[in-house]
């Protein structure tokens, strides 16, 4: 500032000495012409100098060190300092129109999202990395999600079962706790909502009804496969706003977030909401399978072949691979030319749509 100040006043001297003086004044014109100089050289220093010193202080600033970790989130892949030392616990979730919006979905590692009866789908999602406050509204439970969680070596929760359901869990297929038998003690109904779309549950009302049933509720996780960056194919198509149908009666969408590189979800163009968030649910893979459905009884429930493996779309980044799906140990995973495809390191949605449709038939806006 004082630099400025300096070269303004001699600019001044400058300018009233060769009004006052005329050509005559070649002492006080030589002497102004110096001073000039001597400004215009100083005033050159003056811009010169803070320019470095600025650009040096923004290129500290925009320096950031990539966090280092010790760990990785078994079914995330995502760094971390602290693993949770609790096996996956799967809960069923209901997604009837009447128990939107869910609570404690965006906390999910993964969520499978299949057909139940009718036309709607009902939630599995799996809790590992993070034990919300409260998850729900829990619903019942079918075969089909009893052997997806048994994939991940889960701890299963759920209020009420079908009779398929009711025999595989009575025969110790998984630890599991029912809200049949614990309602209002650990499940909590709201207020809020009607039956059968008002049971909820904590993770740790969960962990410690399960406890008490004396399972084991630490364990060693077994991770899925992660590589950062996600797939990377030139046989992928552009995938930034897609939807997928059910029995033509029912849309999920995902829509790319390019800043955020995550998939936003939304039903019946209704954003996904997280009540205990108020936030957009919004995952890092999208995974969409083909299986084979079956109806099987009077009431509309159904056999879904999820062991033979079929075609399938991953959604990473914007893109979309063509891909097969295997069933490996109860996991469903991508795969292409025989190798297994890493999901890119965040959180997954996996949806089961019927085979007679297909993907062709179920997924629209692939470029």
């Amino acid at each position: 500032m004082k630099k400025l100040a300096l070269i303004s006043c001699s600019l001044c001297v400058f300018w009233l000495s060769a009004c006052s003086g005329g050509e005559e004044n070649t002492s006080s014109s030589t002497e102004s012409e110096e001073t000039v100089e001597e400004s215009k050289e100083a005033q050159a220093e003056s811009e010169t100098l803070p320019e470095q010193d600025d650009s040096e202080e923004t290129e500290e600033s925009t320096e950031t060190e990539e966090p280092e970790y010790d760990d990785t989130e078994p079914l995330t892949g995502e760094g971390t300092n602290d693993i949770s030392p609790y096996r996956p616990m799967a809960v069923m979730v209901n997604n009837h129109p009447l128990a939107r919006p869910q609570t404690g979905l965006s906390d999910a590692d993964i969520v499978y999202e299949v057909l139940t009866e009718g036309d709607t789908t009902r939630f599995l999602a799996v809790f590992q990395s993070e034990q919300p406050d409260e998850i729900g509204p829990v619903r019942s439970s079918r075969g089909y999600f009893i052997d997806l969680a048994e994939g991940y070596d889960s701890l299963y929760v759920t209020h009420g079962w079908s009779p398929e359901a009711k025999q595989m869990l009575r025969s110790g297929s998984v630890p599991f706790l029912n809200g049949l038998f614990h309602d209002g003690t650990l499940f909590k109904r709201s207020t809020e909502r009607q039956a059968p779309h008002d049971s909820y549950i904590s993770f740790d009302d969960a962990m410690e009804g399960l406890t008490n049933k004396g399972y084991e509720v630490e364990r060693e996780v077994n991770g899925n496969s992660f590589e950062e960056g996600g797939f990377s194919s030139a046989a992928s198509s552009q995938a930034d706003e897609v939807d997928i149908w059910y029995r033509d009666k029912y849309v999920v969408q995902f829509t790319y977030d390019e800043d955020d590189q995550v998939y936003e979800r939304s039903s019946d163009n209704e954003e996904t909401i997280d009540k205990s968030t108020n936030e957009q649910v919004a995952v890092k893979n999208v995974f969409v399978v083909e299986a084979p459905h079956r109806v099987v009884d009077d009431k509309g429930r159904r056999q879904i072949n999820l062991s033979t493996g079929g075609e399938g779309l991953l959604l990473q980044n914007g893109e979309a691979l063509t891909v097969q799906w295997k069933n490996e140990g109860g996991r469903l995973l991508p795969m292409k030319d025989g190798e297994e495809i890493p999901f890119a390191p965040g959180k997954t949605w996996i949806n089961v749509v019927p085979s007679s449709s297909g993907i062709t038939g179920s997924v629209q806006g692939i470029e």
